[in-house]
């Protein structure tokens, strides 16, 4: 049984939230959401830290909530331009098991325009939802593939991502190789 925590990573829509709670009930284990543990700590929402800090403050603000919240046997949400650091990929990648929910732009704009929460998700771009989120899944695709262990198909039903979810945690899991520490050195 691995102990790691699992991080979700993706664009905005994806279903971080709604998978990862999921999944940790499937795995019980604790879930987190890095952008509502940011908002909680900074009393503020996303938009206001952006409005009021601007954009690298709240990234750094992401990175040092990331950094915070990783514990074993956790599954943990993190905000869709997570990956827009270098130093965040690396620590994703090191510290636990990273899944990249992937979904088509056409599905990401759908999510977003029904339920938009748009005091959580300022634009990115100020352009309509489709034209932003095809143009910021473009810009981020490569970096969420480099820094996944594994990527879900997320177009799908939630309960499914969390079956494929641990269907590639399980394969790979079995697949690497066990290291006996009274052995190795």
């Amino acid at each position: 049984m691995i102990t790691e925590p699992i991080f979700l990573i993706g664009a905005r829509g994806c279903g971080k939230t709604t998978v990862g709670q999921r999944l940790a009930a499937a795995c019980q284990y604790a879930f987190l959401d890095t952008d509502q543990v940011l908002q909680q700590r900074a009393e503020k929402s996303i938009a206001d830290i952006v409005a009021q800090e601007g954009w690298p403050a709240f990234r750094m603000r992401e990175t040092q909530t990331l950094q915070s919240v990783v514990a074993p046997q956790t599954v943990i949400a993190t905000g869709g331009g997570i990956i827009l650091a270098p130093v965040n990929r690396e620590y994703l990648q090191n510290n636990g098991i990273v899944i990249y929910l992937k979904a088509p732009a056409t599905v990401l704009a759908g999510r977003l325009e029904i339920t938009p929460e748009a005091s959580q998700r300022p634009t990115l771009t100020g352009k309509p939802i489709a034209e932003e989120v095809r143009e910021v899944l473009a810009q981020r695709d490569a970096l969420y593939r480099e820094t996944a262990h594994h990527v879900v198909d997320a177009a799908c039903d939630p309960d499914d991502v969390v079956a494929q979810i641990l269907a590639a945690i399980n394969a790979s899991h079995v697949s690497r190789p066990q290291v006996n520490s009274a052995t190795a050195g």
